[in-house]
């Protein structure tokens, strides 16, 4: 059964060098899922699920008290840029803190500054294991998405060679020919009637789920 994208040609834009935000499907956050380890987290693109984001957060105001906007900055200092989550997940998550009893807030001017309790400082002792465990692979998610922007955000015109590729090791290089190699096909398909398009994108997702499933293993 084929599958149909909706924004297929957002997508090949993005992935043709020529628009987009963000990192492949990470650029706007993600969470844990796959088959139910932890070793899985991140690599869907998801963004992180309501239990651990309230663990993390209140682990955050035990370092210091904060409003909303500093705990987003931690976030993202933390994962290195690649986690960014939104006002609206961040805000109701401190607002659950407060009902709960873990976490009491204060106006400071035009802010809301929210200080953990002692309640909620019981209640991080005892979940410390997966707070250390999901802080430890924001932060490696986050070095692994800063190093690959950094070897394949490079903007070149696939003709002259970059004299930072000789520094590379060979792995590298190649997956830097492959990608020059996908955007010109990619470009062909911005150009392709409906049917190779759809065609293209099929190859796309099959090449996308083998992948996936390869680095699952």
């Amino acid at each position: 059964m084929h599958r149909h994208s909706h924004g297929g040609n957002r997508a090949f834009w993005f992935m043709a060098g020529r628009g987009g935000r963000g990192f492949g499907p990470f650029g706007h956050g993600f969470r844990g899922g796959g088959r139910g380890g932890r070793g899985d987290m991140f690599r869907t693109g998801r963004m992180l699920g309501d239990g651990d984001l309230r663990l993390i957060t209140l682990a955050l105001l035990d370092e210091a008290p904060r409003h909303g906007y500093d705990i987003i900055k931690a976030l993202e200092e933390r994962s290195s840029g690649a986690y960014s989550p939104s006002p609206g997940v961040v805000y109701p998550t401190l607002t659950f803190l407060e009902e709960a009893g873990f976490a009491t807030s204060a106006s400071e001017g035009n802010k809301k500054v929210f200080s953990i309790t002692d309640e909620g400082r019981d209640h991080l002792a005892e979940s410390r294991a997966t707070v250390d465990r999901v802080l430890d692979e924001i932060e490696r998610f986050g070095r692994k998405m800063a190093r690959a922007r950094e070897w394949f955000d490079w903007q070149d015109d696939g003709h002259r060679p970059d004299p930072r590729e000789r520094e590379m090791p060979e792995g590298l290089r190649r997956l830097r020919h492959v990608r020059r190699r996908l955007r010109a096909a990619l470009a062909e398909a911005l150009d392709a009637g409906p049917e190779k398009r759809t065609e293209a994108l099929e190859i796309l997702e099959q090449a996308a789920d083998a992948l996936e499933a390869l680095f699952r293993r």
